[in-house]
């Protein structure tokens, strides 16, 4: 693996796939200036200041620090919307995305171009997918955040130009110290719900420039007695040989801001609303058939109950709420979960009266499919119904184009930039196979503007 994630180039990337590697990371950077200023990652930033000044990489909206504290800042900036992709295989779903932020701060340590860094990040891509179709681990109690004990080293390994004895040894460190417990999605959610990868983004980050300074690791990680296989996942047989760096690709574009699962069921709920002018108060109840997943994690399954609902955490993992708030706002984006929204009785009330439903002739067609269907019963007595397999943003079927992708970036980011910097940035992402990560990483320090400038105040 280490020795495969060394050797990628840029010519690895299949060129008529670059334009939707270049939209993803324009929606990971919306997702982070979106976040800017807001409560918990504000934590993270004043911690992140407390604990030392000046470092070589960036801080999205101004400032810079160590590169793994960067990665652990930045990386809660993309996570904590909860908006970011979402890439989904069978027995596990996860958000590619996570591995943006430490890509990036190797990617800034090294002096990269835009070309390196796209390489580096396609690698982490790549190497997250194969991981988690080889040896999901939602069903045996460990979070997708794991994955990212595979797939950040290889992206840094990429983007700082290792060997193969650092990268392998980067790996054999990351991989035995990062697993993570499925519990951060369960019953009552936690802030950890939006900072487990960003830790794990810093961890992997530490611990590879720890392998480039000599220190080594378990390089019999995966098979050896009491190993990753034995006790955390399976075995993992990829002939690396045969592998491109294409399945990027296959990363989804949330439309809205809710669990990647939810997305077909918004939207089926959503154009039900319009067409037939529904007002919420006239609404009697509200029931979804849902595939395996979506009852699992969001539906009040595996997961545990998801009709308390009281914090923003909670409330974008629950499919409930997230019906409850569509039908009532008409749309579901980060207005639709600040805390006072969240609590207020309309919702509250709505909520109680949305049922989900698992079908197993649902769950037969994902992840090849995002089926739902949505019946509105209403106060008079009269049944309105919907049914989807997709949703505009699911990767397999109707991918996000630029021009959709930008549209989302303006409105998610717009609060934090200046006209200029809006239009400088997206820019700077169409053009990353030509100019520098440097160039980026300046234009979004300067991200933020009044948000960042009053929380730190």
């Amino acid at each position: 693996m280490a020795e495969w994630a060394a050797g990628r180039t840029f010519d690895d990337i299949p060129a008529d796939k670059l334009p939707y590697l270049k939209v993803l990371v324009l929606d990971t950077i919306g997702c982070a200036i979106g976040a800017i200023g807001r409560d918990p990652v504000q934590a993270a930033r004043l911690l992140t200041d407390d604990l030392g000044g000046s470092g070589w990489c960036t801080l999205v909206g101004g400032g810079r620090s160590a590169p793994d504290r960067a990665a652990f800042y930045n990386g809660s900036l993309v996570r904590y919307l909860d908006f970011m992709d979402i890439l989904m295989v069978r027995g596990q779903s996860f958000h590619p995305s996570d591995n943006f932020a430490a890509t990036l701060a190797a990617a800034e340590m090294a002096g990269a171009s835009g070309r390196q860094f796209l390489t580096a990040l396609a690698t982490a891509y790549q190497v997250h997918a194969i991981v988690s179709q080889r040896a999901p681990l939602q069903e045996k109690g460990f979070d997708h955040v794991t994955h990212l004990a595979f797939s950040i080293p290889a992206g840094c390994i990429n983007a700082l130009g290792l060997d193969r004895r650092q990268g392998a040894n980067a790996i054999a460190l990351c991989a035995c110290a990062t697993n993570t417990l499925w519990v951060i999605r369960t019953g009552r959610l936690s802030n950890w719900k939006g900072f487990a990868s960003a830790q794990a983004a810093m961890s992997c980050m530490h611990m590879t420039l720890l392998a480039t300074r000599g220190i080594t690791g378990p390089l019999n990680l995966m098979e050896g007695p009491q190993g990753w296989e034995e006790v955390v996942g399976e075995r993992i047989e990829v002939d690396w040989a045969k592998e491109s760096l294409g399945r990027f690709t296959e990363s989804s574009i949330k439309r809205y801001n809710a669990e990647g699962h939810t997305q077909s069921a918004l939207e089926c709920l959503l154009e039900l609303r319009a067409r037939h002018g529904i007002h919420a108060e006239n609404v009697a109840h509200v029931e979804v058939d849902a595939f395996k997943q979506v009852h699992n994690i969001v539906g009040g399954g595996e997961a545990g109950d998801r009709t308390f609902v009281a914090s923003k955490e909670q409330a974008d993992h629950s499919l409930p709420y997230l019906c409850a708030v569509a039908l009532l706002d008409g749309d579901v984006w980060p207005e639709q979960l600040v805390e006072e929204r969240v609590r207020r009785s309309d919702v509250q009330d709505l909520l109680q009266r949305v049922f989900v439903r698992q079908r197993d002739e649902l769950s037969t067609r994902y992840p090849d499919q995002m089926p739902c269907r949505v019946k509105v019963v209403m106060r008079d007595g009269s049944e309105l119904t919907a049914e989807t397999t997709d949703y505009f943003g699911f990767a397999r079927t109707r991918p996000l184009d630029w021009a959709a992708a930008l549209a989302k970036f303006e409105r998610l980011a717009s609060p934090g930039l200046d006209a200029g910097l809006g239009r400088e940035i997206p820019q700077a992402v169409g053009a990353l196979d030509s100019i520098k990560i440097a160039e980026l990483t300046e234009l979004l320090g300067r991200a933020g503007g009044e948000r960042q400038a009053k929380a730190t105040a």
